[in-house]
């Protein structure tokens, strides 16, 4: 079984966008799969619809009540997964689905432990609209973690691993929107790579990219800095 893990807050507007693209990526190719939401309390309507939704399709969310972030409700849905394989993506509907069965497909040839979905290789590519300022703040953030992984997108977000390759997640210290960025870091991870994605731009809802996101970032970059730098010394 795949799990697609999609963290949510206030995103009622395109689960069943998203969920619909999910269902013809993978049912087409045959792939049994779940998609699992996993809601920081929006009381938006999400938990009405997933209901709904599950009557056609493998769908469930999963509601926390005491937690927020990004971060630690990927980890979270995670560790609740059925699946073998796991895929993470954006609720946004900036992530196409479309890429997940070549993604999936390199997990389970051998080709690849760690797949991203990458707008920063050759086929990849972002919305026609976006600012040079939007394109700096992007490519930027990417520029500082590239010591820290072979990644040229490891922004992304948008990636698939094996569920018993996932860190432990007490060695894990999530903080901010950029968790895989830290699970490839601290997990055992020796053939990585890239499948290129076209990045659109969301349709609906408002985006969870703020300034103090931005700063959160900056802290999480320290600290998996220092962990590497520990990690040297170690070895």
């Amino acid at each position: 079984m795949i799990s697609i893990v999609v963290p949510t807050y206030r995103e009622a507007d395109n689960l069943a966008l998203l969920t619909q693209a999910v269902d013809e990526a993978l049912s087409g190719p045959g792939l049994d799969y779940e998609l699992l939401f996993i809601d920081d309390d929006s009381r938006d309507g999400s938990e009405e619809i997933c209901a709904e939704l599950s009557a056609r399709f493998p769908v469930r969310i999963v509601v926390r009540n005491g937690e927020r972030g990004l971060a630690t409700a990927v980890i979270h849905g995670i560790s609740m997964a059925a699946g073998d394989i796991v895929v993470v993506m954006d609720a946004d509907l900036s992530h196409p689905a479309s890429a997940i069965p070549e993604m999936i497909g390199r997990l389970q040839s051998g080709e690849s432990d760690f797949v991203l979905g990458s707008r920063y290789v050759e086929g990849g590519s972002i919305h026609d609209d976006w600012s040079a300022f939007r394109q700096l703040n992007s490519i930027i953030p990417s520029l500082m973690a590239k010591p820290l992984c072979p990644l040229e997108d490891p922004m992304s977000g948008f990636f698939a691993i094996r569920r018993t390759e996932m860190p432990p997640a007490d060695q894990l210290s999530p903080v901010g929107y950029k968790i895989a960025l830290e699970i490839f870091v601290k997990g055992r991870f020796s053939q990585p790579s890239e499948v290129p994605i076209h990045f659109s731009d969301r349709q609906h809802g408002e985006s969870k990219l703020s300034l103090k996101e931005q700063l959160n970032f900056l802290r999480h970059l320290v600290r998996l800095y220092a962990y590497k730098l520990r990690l040297g010394r170690e070895t």
